[in-house]
């Protein structure tokens, strides 16, 4: 789309059929299967660094808002959302407009002593004069920055005609909205801000489910902070005659330094970060973090500093992902299975994590008659020498250009996977095997942890070590009673009435709804492996026979 521009002489209506416009070409730029995962980090880091945070009153008029902030410069776009009260992300087109706007900008007129004076891009709406900011008119429409319930979900997809209709559904549902994957590398943006105090040339990027496309609504921010393009690391000195270099200190190990780094940043953050709350520096974890709540954004924040083979799963599962819609839809559809069935938590403990879902999911695919996906392996074989990259002595290389990538011809629907799935990991031999998507196929496991998951980039480490027995057995039942549910005719076909707005669940809406008693006699269960083994099914069952006989 050519260049827009936005003025303080457009009507009201012109402004916000720009506003959609732009979020309709940012939406088209960041689904362009032929950017790579960092030109698309970069584009949005560069539209973060010319954008505002604004607490805004409840009942903005939005056309005079709007209006107001012209006067600064140009607009690309401007949305709303709610968390702790009403926010406006707003994006210019030059960083000049910034500069004006913070001209305008005051201090907020407290105790002189109380105020610390951080210029920061995080804003106040103040209405200090006669103007009625709301001038009668409603709130303004809000962006959703969190999911909707797993009643609503399960309600939503009974009114599906097909189980790949639901999983499709499931996926637009919860997936991040561009809304949310910008606000998100505005929060970046703000706290580097304040790490810029320290390190000019930094950059914090985010890294996970924020961008690796597989992130729901609500996700935590995993932020890194990224050091290694301030200038001078690598710079060429002469092989004789005078040279310069910075006077620096010197820490005790690479880990000490990330340490002390890490600690002075959240200190900052704790003491001068405008929003952020509850901060905790634990820097004794083997990946030493900073973590705190973003009250403006609504999100939980984890910073840690130079975290580069974490941005390279990132940009794996980007790349894999992009690959083919059925990738993300089955990885959707299985989170949201395992949450609503306490496979994964928000809290740490034995649980299986999301990122090991994920890789399983990969595995799947790649182990298919037809591979839907290729091994890491393979992605290693096709690249060049720009993508060659080894990180604290492990090869994360892998092709970036996607157009290399040549796929195999698998026709699968999304249901046959789902079902496939479940199948896949109900038989599969977790007592002996380890899941590599490195090389695409089973391997002996090295050690007596029950579940093995070998690390993309670190084959040392096992991923899923945290998992103990007693999680794994839930996994497997729950995938043997999902695949035997998705085999009967009463759970995998529309009922009578879809589409009236009372519905029964069925299909992958049956598969979400929670066990009246958790899953129990996985021993014995493993006995009737075609039996219905649990009393959501009975129940279930029960509820679809009344249906049939009211209709």
């Amino acid at each position: 789309l050519p260049q827009l521009e936005t003025s303080v002489s457009l009507c009201y209506n012109d402004i916000i059929l720009l506003k959609y416009v732009c979020l309709f070409s940012c939406f088209l730029d960041s689904k362009d299967g032929n950017k790579s995962f960092y030109t698309v980090q970069e584009e949005k880091i560069e539209q973060a660094e010319r954008s505002v945070l604004i607490s805004c009153p409840a009942k903005t008029n939005e056309k005079k808002f709007l209006n107001y902030l012209s006067r600064h410069g140009d607009i690309n776009k401007c949305f709303f959302y709610e968390s702790y009260g009403t926010y406006a992300v707003v994006e210019f087109s030059n960083k000049e407009s910034l500069v004006s706007l913070h001209e305008g900008t005051a201090i907020p007129s407290i105790n002189h002593e109380a105020t610390v004076p951080f210029k920061s891009r995080l804003l106040s709406l103040r209405n200090t004069g006669p103007v009625d900011m709301s001038n009668g008119q409603s709130a303004p429409q809000c962006q959703p920055q969190t999911t909707i319930h797993i009643n609503d979900l399960i309600q939503r997809l009974s009114k599906e005609n097909s189980i790949d209709q639901q999983i499709s559904s499931l996926t637009e549902t919860y997936q991040l909205t561009e809304e949310n994957v910008c606000l998100r590398f505005l929060v970046c943006s703000l706290l580097k801000d304040i790490a810029a105090a320290y390190f000019p040339e930094c950059t914090i990027r985010p890294f996970g489910s924020s961008v690796n496309g597989f992130g729901k609504l609500g996700c935590d921010l995993d932020m890194f902070l990224d050091l290694d393009g301030i200038s001078g690391r690598n710079l060429k000195r002469p092989k004789a005659g005078l040279s310069l270099e910075y006077q620096t200190k010197r820490s005790a190990s690479e880990r000490a330094c990330t340490q002390s780094i890490l600690s002075v940043i959240g200190e900052c953050v704790d003491q001068f970060g405008p929003g952020c709350v509850g901060v905790q520096k634990i820097l004794q974890a083997r990946c030493p973090l900073v973590r705190f709540a973003h009250q403006p954004s609504g999100f939980q924040c984890d910073l840690t500093a130079n975290n580069r083979v974490a941005m390279k799963s990132s940009e794996l599962l980007y790349l894999y992902g992009g690959l083919d819609r059925r990738v993300r839809c089955l990885v959707f559809s299985v989170r949201c299975w395992a949450r609503a069935h306490s496979i994964t938590s928000s809290i740490p403990g034995a649980w299986i994590s999301n990122f090991s879902l994920t890789v399983m999911v990969l595995f799947f695919l790649q182990r298919r008659t037809i591979p839907i996906l290729p091994t890491l392996d393979h992605l290693k074989e096709l690249a060049g020498p720009l993508d060659k990259s080894v990180i604290e002595g492990n090869d994360c290389t892998f092709v970036s250009d996607v157009t290399k990538i040549q796929l195999q011809d698998n026709t699968e629907t999304l249901e046959q996977l789902l079902q496939e799935f479940f199948e896949f990991y109900s038989t599969f031999a977790f007592n002996r095997m380890s899941i590599n998507i490195r090389k695409g196929r089973e391997q002996n496991k090295p050690e007596v942890s029950p579940l093995h998951i070998q690390n993309p980039f670190e084959p040392a480490l096992n991923v899923s070590k945290n998992v103990n027995g007693t999680q794994l057995e839930r996994f497997v039942a729950l995938c043997r009673e999902s695949a035997w549910m998705l085999q009967q005719r009463e759970f995998n076909v529309p009922h009578s009435g879809s589409g009236t707005g009372n519905n029964a669940p069925w299909g992958l809406a049956a598969l979400l709804m929670p066990s009246v008693s958790q899953v129990a006699g996985v021993k014995g269960r493993k006995k009737r492996k075609r039996e219905p083994a649990s009393e959501r099914i009975k129940g279930l069952l029960e509820s679809l026979k009344n249906r049939e006989v009211k209709s």
